[in-house]
Order: C-alpha cells, then sequence, then structure tokens
C-alpha cells in the first residue's frame, strides 16, 4: 500500500471514530483543521521518514490538489486555534473557575478517556484476554460517548 493510501486509510478512520467526531463538534477546529493538523503532527510517524509541506498538503482527504500555502495556512489557523483553547483553560483556572464543581462532568470524562486510551494500549495475549479488552473498550467508548453527548447539549 502506498504512503497517501496508508495515511488517508488512517486519517479517515480517526475521522470517522465516533468520539472523535464529538470532541471535534464541540472544539474550535474546523473538520479541515483538525485533518490537516493530524497530517502535519502524524504523518512522519506513520511514513517513517521528514515530509515537506508539499507532500504534507498531497496527503488531504480532499480530491482537489491542494497548494503548500493553502495547507500552511489551514495549518496555522488550526495551531492557533489550540493555542486559544489551552489559554482559554489558564485564563479559567487562573480566575478559579475550575476550583467549581461545575468541571467535575468534563475531569470525569478526560478520565474515562484516559482509561481509554489505556486499555488500547499493549498487547492482549490469549483469545479470552483479546475478548475481555473489545468488551472493555466498547464499555467505556459507550460511557464516553453518552457523557459527551450530555454535556455538549447546553
Amino acid at each position: 500500500m502506498k504512503l497517501k493510501d496508508s495515511i488517508q486509510v488512517w486519517l479517515n478512520g480517526a475521522l470517522s471514530d465516533p468520539i472523535v467526531n464529538i470532541l471535534a463538534k464541540n472544539s474550535q477546529l474546523t473538520k479541515t483543521q483538525l485533518e490537516t493538523l493530524l497530517i502535519d503532527f502524524l504523518a512522519e510517524n506513520i511514513a517513517g521518514k521528514h515530509l515537506n509541506y508539499d507532500e504534507k498538503a498531497r496527503l488531504r482527504l480532499t480530491k482537489a490538489k491542494l497548494s503548500r500555502g493553502a495547507f500552511n495556512r489551514t495549518l496555522e489557523q488550526s495551531k492557533k486555534n489550540v493555542i486559544r483553547s489551552i489559554y482559554t483553560v489558564l485564563l479559567l483556572g487562573y480566575l478559579g473557575v475550575f476550583e467549581s464543581t461545575t468541571l467535575d462532568p468534563y475531569l470525569e470524562i478526560a478520565n474515562k478517556l484516559k482509561d481509554y486510551v489505556e486499555a488500547h494500549s499493549g498487547n492482549p495475549e490469549g483469545e479470552e484476554e483479546v475478548k475481555n479488552r473489545k468488551k472493555t473498550i466498547e464499555l467505556i467508548k459507550g460511557e464516553i460517548e453518552r457523557s459527551l453527548k450530555q454535556l455538549s447539549n447546553p
């Protein structure tokens, strides 16, 4: 499989994940910005080599030819949005908002996301362990999806 194909398969999988969809829908990033950011941060790990911005631009899921400049502008916008989100969190923490119990549901979800990621790590041994891991992952995923949907409704 060609590099572009394998990266696009990975991107499609990541962007179609229901948890990613809920988080992305309620984030400061557009779908295009998220895709561009993922390509910038993760494509080189998948490729196993350094990629220039022309190569990264060709990895986007769009069928239209994308210039390096357009890729870079979208990447810059996405990084700005991430930085602004971090500043928002820092501001609210500085003002003492994070000491409020109103953030407890968000912290619970963050812990569930951590559990979900940990459940995906490592290699299970044996058929029974694989079955148990799949069951655990599905349970955590369901809890996260329900919690995120509840919190995303104002």
